[in-house]
């Protein structure tokens, strides 16, 4: 067997480049062509700020239209017992929180119809407030049907049990009630045979009119004052919109588990319908949007990047020559095209993000900045750098050191 040959003790050998020293070879061609680097970013910002417009505008528009369709009920169920039953049908006392038990039930309250008669004064003749209905309500009532009070408070665990009431926009108007002036004595109205002190009157409430039209004293005030027996009338609900109509095939059997078939339940809202189809017109629209505006930033990154290897082939050529291999070419034009992406999808991501924050404020719009389009933003930047960068460093690589020094 012959001996291997020695290796010649001078032969030359490829340099390894770490991260780093391809990292740093990238940044030579954005520090030393810093204008054309800063176009070249201004690009991409561009095209991935105008994907976050894009998508950032509409959700904040999306946001503003599903809150005017959940106000119209999109989320709310009332339930009652089947009218004209003999003997007629009673709720249990703790309807609501039977109800509340319900996973994806997220407030619920309750009323009942006390029978009794409410008069502007002692003097009032009863048939005056005829149309007026005088409820027991629970505390939570108000946030279950998206109420709000117009002026004074609402009912509260610390004043449901003396006697006051909260009047209804209808039944104050027809009672001669437009404000509660602080400062001033509260206005009293007469309910069999007792005064009771007005601490607020309502908003209208036009997906509950029943309500509008009511005066309302606390659950436990109407037990002590007008010998209410405790049995609600209608029990109202709000629930997770996805799960709403499995909580409505279940309340009947959770209110009344004797006769379910005696529990009423009103049918979801059609503007949920309405909001459903919305969120899907929204999400395609979005879809689409941002790969159009990621699909003229990797365009911008790609004609770049070429254009950088057809301006710099002769230094392309003097590293050849030096003994830089074609990996290492390929490494420092695919660096700088995702550094360059990189700093162009922040950029744009800023741009964009302050751009839909002034125009939904301006338009009186809750600004909605998607995290995941910021993220997929800038995610989707550094991807279409890699590949925008792939075949001008393939290009690069591909030269020879003559065909490089002897270009123009």
């Amino acid at each position: 067997m012959t001996a291997a040959t020695p290796a010649h003790p001078h032969a030359r050998r490829a340099v390894r480049l770490s991260p780093g020293d391809i990292l740093r070879l990238g940044l030579i061609g954005v520090r030393v062509r810093k204008l054309r680097a800063a176009l070249s970013a201004l690009g991409i910002s561009i095209g991935i700020a105008t994907m976050i417009v894009v998508t950032g505008i509409p959700a904040s528009s999306k946001q503003a239209l599903l809150t005017q369709l959940t106000a119209l009920g999109t989320n709310m169920l009332q339930a009652q017992a089947q009218p004209n039953q003999n003997p007629p049908v009673l709720l249990p006392p703790s309807a609501d929180a039977m109800a509340a038990r319900i996973g994806p039930v997220t407030d619920t309250g309750a009323v009942a119809n006390t029978h009794r008669t409410v008069q502007r004064n002692d003097h009032s003749d009863p048939s005056d407030s005829v149309g007026i209905s005088v409820l027991a309500v629970r505390d939570g009532l108000l946030s279950a049907v998206n109420g709000s009070v117009h002026t004074g408070r609402f009912l509260t665990p610390a004043t449901d049990r003396f006697p006051t009431v909260v009047l209804g926009h209808q039944a104050a108007s027809w009672l001669g009630f437009r404000q509660l002036v602080p400062g001033q004595p509260a206005p009293q109205v007469y309910i069999d045979n007792r005064w009771f002190t007005v601490i607020g009157i309502l908003n209208p409430m036009p997906l509950t009119p029943d309500l509008e039209q009511s005066v309302m004293v606390g659950w436990s005030a109407a037990t002590t004052y007008l010998h209410f027996d405790g049995h609600p009338t209608v029990v109202y609900l709000k629930a997770s919109e996805n799960a709403l109509e499995d909580v409505r095939a279940v309340l009947p059997a959770t209110l009344y588990p004797q006769l379910p078939g005696l529990i009423q339940v009103s049918r979801p809202s059609d503007a949920l319908a309405a909001k459903r189809a919305t969120e899907q017109t929204f999400s395609g629209l979005f879809i689409g949007l941002a790969g159009v505006a990621l699909l003229v930033g990797g365009i911008g990154v790609a004609n770049t990047m070429i254009i950088s290897v057809l301006e710099r082939r002769r230094e392309i050529g003097l590293r050849r020559a030096l003994g830089a291999n074609r990996g290492q070419i390929r490494g420092q034009f695919l660096t700088e095209a995702v550094v360059l992406s990189t700093l162009g999808g922040v950029a744009g991501a800023v741009i964009g993000s302050l751009g839909v924050l002034g125009y939904a404020t301006f338009q009186g719009w809750p600004p909605v900045i998607p995290p995941a389009s910021v993220a997929e933003g800038i995610g989707g930047a550094l991807l279409v750098g890699v590949v925008a960068g792939v075949y001008p460093s393939i290009r690069a690589a591909r030269l020879t050191p003559t065909e490089a020094l002897a270009s123009t």
